[in-house]
Order: structure tokens, then C-alpha cells, then sequence
């Protein structure tokens, strides 16, 4: 055997490890592709497709993952849960919203930004959970009772034209409007609370924080007069 033939196996393993890695990527076994076209979702630019896979296990125990095709390379959006969700891209296709469902008028949101060219969670916590942690520290609102029935944080429609349907001038790509509402289940003491009529905030995608339009005051104002004192 020559010196050629006796480096050849080791040289087709060095070739293996030096070339990227074609291990397939997807969700794991069980997971079935959803049907509903209603659940899949491209981005603008047409370069990446959104899959929501699901898994019955029985006795109620439901699972849904959400993929992002991009050419061959598929990505996990984070985190698994247990209803299917909505998404909404943001026109230059850099930004992603899921409105996620997690049970009966209760809704989540969750962000993604594109890192080297897959969708990545963009912020360490669920982008509902600092809009209603914005909304309890704000001086208008730190005695208003916390909600705990029907809590849906939801994306304001009108992220592809900039809200300018609400007469905001803002630039394109920059900020998303959250509108918040919920309901009371145990109600607190010596008050009769039907709950928070949609406050609205907006959320700066570059700076990563949140602010109140003098134009959603009014909104704003009357959205906590659900909260009223027993007669």
C-alpha cells in the first residue's frame, strides 16, 4: 500500500471536520408540520418562511414549536409553547413580533431581531412582561390593583406603514405600539374593578425602551377608568 492510500482515510476525515456541518436541523421527532396556512408566515423580503409544528402527547398535553426556514438553515424561535401563534415582521424584514397565545383572552409577546442572517430572541425576557413592568412603574398606575384575569399584552396593528394610520410621523422600522389589557378575577378590597381597557405604549427598537405619545393620553386616561371605587 502506498503513502497516498494509507493517508487517504485520514485525509477524508480532516476534509469531514473542515467542512460545515449538513447534520439536518428542524424540529425533533414527533413534531408534525401544521397544515393551517393561517400559521405560516413569510417575511417581507421573502428570504425567510415561519413553520409552527405541533405535538399532541394526550391528556391535553399539546406542544408547538416555531421554526424560521431561511435557504437551508433552519432556527428554533424560542420558546416552545402550548398553542400555535401569530407573527408580524417589520417592513425591512429585521424584526419579528410572535403574539402568542397561552390561554383563554390571554396573550404574550415575544421579539426577535436578525443576527447574522437567522431570527434570534432579541431581548432576554418576553417583550410583554417589560411592557407591563413599563406599565406598573409608571406614577399614574403604581396603586392601580395588578391585574391577574384575561392579561393580553397585543401588538396594535399598523407596524408595516410606521402607525401613520394613526397619524404618527415616525420612521419606519423604529418602534412597535403594545396595548395592554386585562381583567379581575379576585378583586382586590374596597374596590369594584372590571379591569384595564387597552392602555397603549410604544417600544423604541433601537434604544430598547418604552415611552407614552402625548397622543395616546386621552386613550390612556380612559383605559384606567375601569378601575372604580365601590359605591
Amino acid at each position: 500500500m502506498n503513502a497516498f492510500c494509507r493517508a487517504a482515510p485520514w485525509l477524508a476525515l480532516a476534509l469531514t471536520l473542515a467542512s460545515p456541518a449538513l447534520a439536518a436541523s428542524g424540529p425533533p421527532p414527533g413534531y408534525i408540520l401544521s397544515e393551517n396556512s393561517g400559521l405560516a408566515f413569510t417575511s417581507p423580503d421573502g428570504a425567510t418562511k415561519l413553520e409552527q409544528y405541533m405535538k399532541d402527547g394526550g391528556d391535553w398535553d399539546v406542544k408547538w414549536q416555531v421554526w424560521a426556514r431561511h435557504g437551508a438553515q433552519m432556527t428554533e424561535l424560542k420558546p416552545e409553547q402550548g398553542y400555535g401563534a401569530g407573527f408580524r415582521f417589520t417592513p425591512d424584514s429585521q424584526w419579528l413580533v410572535r403574539m402568542q397565545k397561552t390561554g383563554s383572552g390571554e396573550q404574550d409577546l415575544y421579539l426577535y431581531h436578525v443576527e447574522k442572517g437567522a431570527f434570534v430572541n432579541a431581548i432576554k425576557r418576553s417583550l410583554s412582561d417589560l411592557a407591563w413592568a413599563y406599565f406598573y412603574g409608571r406614577p399614574e398606575t403604581k396603586r392601580f390593583a395588578k391585574l391577574d384575569f384575561h392579561i393580553s399584552a397585543n401588538l396594535v396593528e399598523g407596524t408595516e406603514e410606521a402607525y401613520r394610520q394613526l397619524g404618527a410621523e415616525w420612521p419606519n422600522n423604529g418602534y412597535l405600539v403594545i396595548s395592554l389589557a386585562g381583567e379581575y378575577d379576585k378583586h382586590p378590597k374596597n374596590v369594584a374593578l372590571k379591569g384595564l381597557g387597552g392602555w397603549t405604549c410604544r417600544y423604541d427598537l433601537a434604544t430598547g425602551k418604552f415611552d407614552v405619545p402625548a397622543m395616546f393620553a386621552k386613550h390612556n386616561a380612559e383605559a384606567l377608568t375601569w378601575e372604580v371605587k365601590r359605591q
